[in-house]
């Protein structure tokens, strides 16, 4: 029996755990024990921080396994990776998992690879502010390495500028801010997996946020509401960008901003599956792929299966932030069960602040023939 190690325990990370057991492999998963769904589904958990590589790395050459992989975690990313490269197993490039993972290093692959990225400036001292004098507001400050909505913050004018680098410094493992021009439009993202240096799109999801200043996620959808010809215009630019970024192998999850003149201008790029259920769920829901299956496979040295296992339909994934939040989900299940596909543990505390996807209350993913259903719950 083949053995794959999985970084990482939480609910997002179960999907993987789940598939590679019916897949027949034998897990081995690490994180930090917490009492995290994956410590108890797992065939063996071992209570290893993430962010202990060489402890991993130590276990994993005893365990032998085969494939070490996570899912929507750019820290497991970088973990992964590392673990698989120094037991010569499936992996992309340290320059690929650096430059997918740091904002800054990815903004300069861009721009030496002649694709387009927004004014950018990097800043790790307050002391140095002054540089900043010029800038064009408004500007988005986020940590050079997180994820997750964590320490985003649009700002519109310099007076304001250092609490928001001071937050987003705080957030960094590294302690450094990136200062970019805000780009105006509808946000998206697209989901792809590779093998060998080819890039095969499988989905394209629409996003909504809470706007301006933090731009947490409110939910996904799937597929999007983008014409072919844009879709395609998007894909063209992505594939430029995976390969400025060395993306050879596994999942990535690109997102974009289509502006008023439908220009694409990408965001950022992980070279991992996206978060919030959108690889896990929303892509085999909406394309019949199984995504999930296809990164312990690319994970395993393996072509990826392309085969569509499923009906396609339209789904969605809408986050739980308020009580009407709540009841929206609760008449779903009394009017239209079928709808509903799946719904998290959720605790509501309108007490405690929602500061960034991890706060959030929970979640449901909704599935239907008719996309007009489904897009009215999402942006209802």
């Amino acid at each position: 029996m083949k053995k794959i190690a999985i970084i990482g325990a939480s609910e997002l990370q179960n999907p993987l755990i789940e598939k590679a057991k019916e897949m027949g492999l034998e897990t081995h998963v690490f994180a930090w024990e917490c009492g995290d769904i994956g410590e108890r589904t797992a065939d063996f958990f071992y209570p290893i921080s993430i962010i202990e590589k060489e402890q991993i790395l130590e276990k994993c050459r005893e365990i032998q396994v085969d494939a070490v992989t996570t899912i929507a975690s750019d820290l497991g990313n970088v973990v992964a990776n590392y673990v698989a490269r120094e037991l010569g197993l499936s992996s992309n490039s340290e320059y690929c998992t650096l430059s997918s993972t740091n904002k800054y290093e990815m903004r300069k692959a861009f721009q030496k690879n002649l694709i387009s990225v927004p004014d950018y400036y990097e800043i790790s001292d307050i002391d140095s502010l002054d540089n900043l004098k010029t800038i064009s507001f408004p500007v988005i400050v986020k940590p050079t390495d997180r994820s997750g909505s964590r320490g985003i913050t649009k700002v519109g004018k310099f007076d304001d500028l250092q609490a928001a680098i001071e937050e987003a410094i705080n957030y960094s493992f590294e302690n450094k801010a990136i200062v970019e021009e805000f780009i105006e439009g509808n946000e998206y993202s697209m989901e792809c997996i590779s093998y060998d240096g080819k890039h095969t799109m499988l989905a394209v999801t629409k996003k909504y946020t809470t706007g301006a200043p933090h731009f947490i996620e409110m939910g996904h959808m799937e597929p999007s509401d983008l014409d072919e010809e844009t879709i395609e215009k998007a894909k063209e630019e992505i594939f430029k960008a995976l390969n400025a970024l060395d993306v050879k192998i596994g999942a990535s999850h690109s997102e974009f901003i289509i502006d008023a003149n439908t220009n694409v201008k990408i965001i950022e790029i992980g070279s991992r599956m996206g978060g919030d259920c959108i690889g896990s769920d929303l892509v085999r829901l909406s394309t019949g792929y199984d995504f999930t299956k296809m990164v312990i496979q690319t994970a395993l040295g393996e072509k990826p299966d392309l085969t569509r296992n499923e009906k396609a339909s339209n789904a969605a994934i809408k986050y739980i932030f308020t009580e009407k939040d709540f009841e929206k989900l609760e008449t779903i299940k009394k009017t239209n069960p079928d709808i509903l596909v799946k719904q998290s543990n959720i605790e509501i505390n309108q007490e405690k602040e929602i500061v960034d996807s991890s706060s959030r209350y929970g979640f449901f993913i909704i599935k239907n023939d008719d996309k007009s259903i489904i897009q009215n719950i999402i942006e209802e």
